[in-house]
């Protein structure tokens, strides 16, 4: 039946007779096996050095969430009942809420290390069911029970109940990507403190209201109670400040929640301070550790405090994730080894001898551990290079470890009495359903760790799996980008046994890396950091992704893709070959070909007379398309895009077209004229010729383009241009500029591969003028003051445009025919938005000097391509 507890305060603050045998010794050893493995599991992780960005989130996590959340569910019942003077609850069901606890541990574990988010869903809502139940009981225990002086700390642990499950959901949120990019860091930042300074935090300073005094054999001050409550004020709700706050990117105000929950730390540090005696401890090794503890969470707050004081949310994400480790050794381990090195004695023991004896074994060379383990916290805590670092981890795993051994031998020792059945009060049926959970735990845990440890090369430079066999001979260095939670480019499409390296660069204020599927990964990179990875000959699609818990889900991923290029045998589309390797390579920070010239981006004069004649000759032309490739391309006059036609509204185009490809029929199609189609615009054959006569009625920028089906493959390959008419009364500028955009598609024209590029809308890049980055390597030219009109035409064949120039305002803007905004009007424009098939233009002038870059500010577009500079000089 139930039993009560003494007052803790009784008899100098020395512990309760609740702690002297009055549970069974099975379920706290199980429970403390339970913690010892979660520990080790944690020690694999953290040597798990090739896998280190994940090794990492699973160590913290496998302690944090494993260790730590078993040792605090076990550890807040039994305090609560002792300082509650409450009745024992049911055991099997404190057994089947801590089983539950470590299976939600053990799914969210391996859901997030096997990116499987359904069974991270179901691990965080086990877990939450779980200590909701738990924190149910809790506050079952304060209604009826008789209290007592030290009744108030219980409720830092039904606060801690309400943080991990805060914690919980944020966590969630992260792992399936649901946060979103935008509020990623802000979240991430909330659930590092809230778990933390919450879920660790709050517990380990309500015990040490009761523990601290206890260990050092003195009487608890007679303020202890009152100051307790105070503390809880201060820190409960300047930590719900502060993960508000931070979860709504709202920098000052969780600066002000931490400083209360600083406040509360300091307060607590002061009474623990006074509470010291000269006469010796009960236990030194323990004072000392849980002393040092508390020295550690103050100097992790004061330094969060300060960063979240100086600096933006963005830049500080790194330098706040560096006190983790701190915090996790610093404190959580030191709370942790201090309250067992007092505690497990006193619960697996029933005599004094006994106890004297398991305090011996876990107090063994406990100055040399103390030493090394808080010189390797201060190693990981101060800017030190990577040496020191390394040091730091490893004498602090030196220091764990060597407790973690003696606790396995206390363990042991107190357990041979359990396996004989030695208990008689029924230890061993009591703890099955925790050796379940432990089992559980523990064993998928250890698969999913061998799982994704043997799951393939990590390291850089070395040939992906699946990648042997007969290359193309060609080699492809692609740039690609981590930056705002997306990897750029988001697709590679490659031919099969094309060479690929990958030139990786983080530009994001937080870390990433990069990991190929079956294939090389990067390590964790800091921002502006470039790695180079050598995926060897590409066989087979894989996909490549950030390792970062949550950033995967998120969307930073990367598809690499393995094209056929294989001609198809169409008759129209027969004996044409690419004089671009068929890998299309592109490296858009490469250069260009020796001697290579941009196009001439200005516009021509409006030639003299009404009556303009101009002959186009259909051809297959090699032309370089991007820095390094050159792509066979269906063109107009030997251009893609094909010459741009200038004249006046009445002026009459004579247009001859001449078919000289001798593989297949084209025809043109001018938008700028009015007229039935049958005639002008039907196919003609290799070696015919056709006239195309239309009078520019109206104004506008025009697209012309081939008239023979398929119009997607004949538009994708280069068969497009724009024809100007200047509206009437149109002002001199000093500077006239055409920017055709369009798409580009790399391959043999019409193959199979190719076709599907152009179904799927995803082109290789996007580009100005036909050449992806050549205004970027070979600028437009203007001085300062000058004034600029941009004519811009939507070739497509599928996407429009958003045309814009960085640094200026567009004064004037004329789309499809009219004016929708003049210099005399207030109002200014940012974009020239185009759908497919239309024109306009935009006029600008340059302030100062300096580089002006103008985008497609679909930024999938510029990054991949449709991007220029204006060098304005003085």
């Amino acid at each position: 039946m139930y039993r009560k507890s003494d007052d803790p305060a009784v008899g100098g603050g020395h512990p309760p007779s609740r702690f002297k045998g009055s549970g069974p010794r099975g379920r706290h050893l199980a429970a403390h096996v339970l913690v010892a493995v979660w520990a080790l599991l944690a020690l694999v992780a953290v040597s798990a050095q090739q896998t280190l960005p994940v090794a990492r989130w699973l160590a913290i996590h496998l302690f944090l969430l494993g260790a730590a959340t078993t040792a605090i569910v076990v550890w807040s019942e039994h305090f609560a009942v002792a300082m509650l003077h409450a009745p024992l609850p049911d055991r099997r069901w404190s057994n089947t809420r801590l089983a539950g606890v470590n299976l939600g541990v053990a799914g969210v574990l391996v859901g997030v290390w096997a990116d499987l988010p359904v069974l991270t869903g179901v691990g965080c809502a086990l877990l939450i069911t779980a200590i909701t139940a738990h924190l149910v009981v809790l506050v079952r225990m304060g209604r009826g029970a008789l209290g007592g002086r030290l009744a108030p700390i219980a409720d830092y642990y039904r606060a801690a109940a309400v943080t991990l499950v805060i914690g919980a959901v944020l966590g969630w949120l992260l792992a399936t990507g649901k946060a979103g990019p935008g509020h990623y860091t802000g979240v991430k930042l909330a659930h590092v403190h809230v778990t933390l300074l919450g879920w660790i935090g709050l517990p380990v300073l309500g015990t040490l209201f009761m523990l601290w005094p206890t260990v050092l054999g003195v009487r608890m001050a007679e303020r202890t109670t009152r100051l307790a409550r105070w503390v809880l004020v201060l820190t409960g709700g300047g930590l719900l400040t502060a993960v508000a706050a931070l979860s709504a990117g709202w920098r000052p105000v969780a600066a002000l929640g931490v400083a209360g929950y600083a406040a509360g730390v300091a307060v607590a540090a002061h009474l623990f301070a006074r509470t010291v005696r000269r006469r010796p401890a009960i236990s030194a090794a323990a004072a000392w550790m849980l002393a040092a503890a508390v020295g550690w969470l103050a100097v992790g707050v004061a330094a969060d405090l300060v960063l979240l004081a100086a600096r933006p949310l963005s830049e500080i994400a790194d330098d706040i994730e560096s006190l983790v480790p701190v915090l996790l050794v610093g404190l959580v381990a030191q709370v942790l080894m201090g309250a067992l090195t007092y505690l497990l004695p006193i619960v697996l023991t029933s005599g004094p001898k006994e106890r004297a004896a398991l305090r011996a074994v876990l107090e063994r060379g406990w100055l040399t551990r103390l030493v090394v383990l808080n010189i390797g916290v201060a190693l990981l805590a101060l800017p030190l290079a990577h040496p020191a670092g390394t040091a730091g981890m490893l004498l602090a795993g030196a220091g764990g470890a060597a407790f973690l051994a003696l606790t396995v031998c206390v363990l042991v020792r107190s357990g041979r009495g359990l396996l004989a059945g030695r208990d008689k009060a029924g230890g061993v049926a009591a703890r099955r359903p925790v050796l379940w959970g432990t089992a559980a735990g523990a064993v998928v845990t250890v698969l999913a760790v061998l799982v994704a440890n043997s799951g393939g090369n990590t390291t850089g430079g070395v040939n992906a799996a699946g990648t042997a066999g007969a290359g193309t001979g060609a080699t492809r260095t692609v740039a690609v980008t981590l930056a705002d939670m997306r990897i750029r480019p988001a697709r590679i499409e490659v031919a099969a046994g094309t060479a690929l390296r990958l030139k990786v660069t983080n530009a994001d204020a937080q870390r990433h890396d990069l990991k190929v599927e079956d294939g090389p990964s990067t390590p964790m990179l800091a921002q502006g950091t470039t790695r180079v990875l050598d995926l060897g000959p590409v066989t087979e699609s894989r996909e490549a992704w950030c390792t970062l818990p949550g950033h995967r889900a998120a969307g930073m991923t990367l598809d690499i893709v393995v094209n056929d290029d294989t001609a198809t045998d169409n008759s129209e589309h027969k004996g044409h070959t690419s004089a671009a390797a068929d890998d299309g390579g592109l490296d858009l920070s490469a250069d260009f070909s020796s001697g290579w010239q941009a196009r001439d981006a200005d516009l021509a004069p409006a030639p003299g007379g009404t009556v303009h004649k101009v002959e186009l000759h259909a051809a297959q032309t090699t032309v370089e398309v991007a820095p390094g490739v050159k792509q066979q391309m269906w063109t107009f006059g030997s251009t893609a895009p094909g010459p741009t036609l200038h004249g006046k509204v009445g002026d009459v185009f004579e247009v001859t077209l001449v078919n000289d490809d001798h593989g297949m029929g084209h025809g043109i199609d001018f938008h700028a004229g009015s007229l039935a189609p049958d005639k002008p615009m039907h196919t003609i054959q290799p070696g015919e010729r056709l006239v195309y006569r239309f009078r520019a009625e109206k104004a506008g920028a025009w697209l012309y383009h081939c008239s023979t089906a398929p119009m997607l493959q004949h538009m994708g390959n280069g068969m497009y241009g724009a024809v100007v008419i200047d509206p009437p009364g149109l002002a001199k500028v000093d500077h006239e500029y055409v920017l055709v955009s369009s798409e580009l598609y790399l391959g043999t024209p019409g193959s199979t591969a190719q076709v599907t590029k152009m179904r799927q809308n995803t082109p290789d890049a996007w580009v100005f003028n036909g050449i992806a980055n050549q205004y970027a390597q070979q600028p437009l030219k203007v001085k300062a003051g000058e004034r600029a009109r941009f004519w811009v035409v939507a070739a497509g064949p599928s996407d429009g445009i958003a045309f814009h120039v960085v640094g200026t305002v567009f004064d004037t803007v004329y789309k499809e025919g009219a004016y929708l905004l003049k210099p005399d009007q207030p109002g200014g424009s940012q974009v020239l938005d185009l759908a497919t098939a239309q024109g306009g233009f935009v006029e600008t002038t340059f302030p100062e000097a300096g580089h002006y870059a103008f985008v497609d500010h679909d930024m999938r577009h510029a990054e991949a391509g449709a991007h220029g500079m204006v060098e304005v000089s003085k």
